[in-house]
């Protein structure tokens, strides 16, 4: 893939995060970068103090350091700073987070030169990926210490994976025939400042939520017909008369994929029920509220990802070099709020569906949890149980980050965006999402199943044949964890959206 600093999309980024494509800079950005980096090497050696290229960092920045000294600032800089602790973050985060770097710098306004643009590509097409713990940054003078880990190995130290093993980062560099950079002035203070590991981890959130979300759509419909919902909520004018564009689409989407139900024909007349519960006849309004609210997150985390935010810029046009604060993740740290606000919402009505279904006094005559023989048999009853400690454990994650600043660095950084932590939190609640959902689909399904002879529609069927591929229907009680595992593993491929043919929203729509 070829990135164009400032124009790269959504698609572009998911597909950077779900593949292991090479990527380089356009070619065209490579003068600006130059001229930066020229411009930053002058200051250098010039008498006039330039936070970063000739002073120390932080509340040290009014100490000048001399010429000479500029290479050994700059590697003193990176090694202090690799103080991540924790788990290693996966290689797919920590490959996004190496090419938004090179988007950052792309910029033409960090004043490095094009020797560590080129080691960043090269690491990336040759899989040398940085190790880097999970724990560290509070999300203002940039990710500070996760990307010095990443600087780390760019110098030779610290540790990378390569070719299935962890490594040292100087031999991870060798084995693939790359070679360590000694780092020019500025050149480490513009690889750790920077929103790079809280937008890596935010843009993840993003786009494994969204894929959640499509799922939800379909196990939603699945539970309108399992329950012998109305569909009459769905109509268009509904939601035209209101004007939310995420409602009109969960809307649409839901007709489409319960279009030529029997089961849906079977009680059109007749039927004693005159409005369903609200987590039946309210999912347009509450999923698409949730698809509003990431395609939200989904343009700020663009811009984001565009963007350059180390510090000082160089202002090439105006010959300037200036102290900002671009490197404040608070954009990051909004949009990773408005993604879990977003994630513990989908999960909430859809484990009151989950709940629905299973009880008899609410499912239109379904058995209780879902067994041909309760009481010798519980059936899906702690499945159930399961997903409401999900839902809990949701609601619980998604308070806000972002209101949560502390002072640090000797109160020069006194007030942070914990972005890093909102973001790093959207993997947890996607996963305990994506386990509802999959409950959800073996409970809508199995009541769909009790309802034959009649048919569900063409779309849901595929979903369930496709269930079934993996997951038998539940005839009598047996070991069911593996069974939530496989099917929340089908939510997370994006395999119900697929197997129902049916087209679905778009996060950059």
């Amino acid at each position: 893939m070829t990135l164009t600093p400032g124009e790269v999309s959504l698609q572009e980024l998911a597909q950077i995060y779900r593949e292991d494509a090479s990527l380089r800079l356009a070619p065209s950005c490579h003068a600006a970068i130059t001229q930066a980096a020229d411009r930053i090497a002058a200051a250098a050696n010039g008498e006039a103090a330039v936070y970063g290229v000739n002073t120390g960092f932080g509340k040290l920045a009014s100490v000048k350091i001399a010429a000479k000294d500029t290479a050994k600032l700059q590697r003193n800089l990176i090694l202090s700073h690799c103080c991540g602790v924790g788990a290693p973050i996966p290689r797919g985060h920590a490959r996004l987070m190496m090419a938004l770097k090179l988007l950052s710098l792309g910029r033409g306004a960090s004043g490095v030169r094009m020797e560590l643009i080129t080691l960043i590509e090269q690491m990336l097409a040759q899989g040398v990926t940085p190790v880097i713990p999970v724990q560290g940054s509070v999300g203002a003078s940039g990710d500070l210490a996760p990307l010095a880990h990443m600087a780390a190995v760019m110098m030779g130290h610290g540790e990378a994976e390569f070719g299935g093993l962890t490594l040292p980062g100087g031999e991870a560099l060798n084995r693939a025939g790359l070679s360590p950079v000694e780092l020019g002035a500025k050149e480490g203070l513009a690889l750790i400042n920077g929103t790079q590991f809280s937008t890596a981890f935010a843009l993840a959130g993003l786009f494994d939520a969204w894929r959640a979300m499509q799922a939800a759509l379909v196990t939603s419909s699945m539970s309108t017909d399992a329950i012998m919902g109305s569909t009459a909520p769905l109509q268009l004018e509904i939601h035209t008369l209101r004007g939310h564009a995420g409602q009109i689409e969960a809307a649409a989407t839901m007709r489409a994929l319960l279009d030529g139900s029997e089961i849906r024909e079977s009680h059109r007349e007749g039927d004693t029920r005159v409005q369903d519960p609200y987590c039946i006849r309210c999912q347009p309004q509450v999923t698409g509220a949730a698809m509003d609210m990431l395609r939200m997150a989904g343009r700020t985390l663009q811009i984001e990802a565009n963007a350059a935010t180390d510090n000082p810029l160089v202002l090439t046009e105006a010959d300037l070099i200036v102290s900002g604060g671009n490197f404040h993740a608070e954009p990051v740290g909004f949009a990773a709020d408005m993604i879990a606000l977003a994630v513990a919402e989908i999960g909430a009505i859809a484990q009151r569906r989950i709940a629905l279904i299973v009880d008899p006094t609410l499912s239109c005559d379904l058995p209780p949890f879902l067994t041909p023989d309760p009481g010798l048999n519980s059936g899906l009853m702690i499945a159930e149980v399961t997903t409401a400690a999900l839902m809990s454990e949701n609601k619980h994650l998604a308070n806000p980050c972002v209101t949560d600043s502390t002072p640090t660095s000797a109160n020069q950084e006194d007030h942070v965006s914990m972005a890093a932590h909102g973001a790093v939190r959207l993997s947890r609640m996607v996963a305990n999402l994506e386990r509802i959902l999959g409950v959800e689909l073996l409970c809508a399904a199995q009541g769909i199943e009790f309802r034959a002879p009649l048919a569900t529609s063409a779309p849901l069927s595929r979903v369930i044949a496709r269930l079934r591929r993996d997951i038998p229907a539940l005839a009598e009680d047996r070991f069911m964890a593996p069974d939530l595992e496989a099917a929340a593993t089908l939510v997370r491929g994006g395999q119900l959206s697929e197997a129902a043919q049916t087209p679905m929203p778009d996060v950059a729509a």
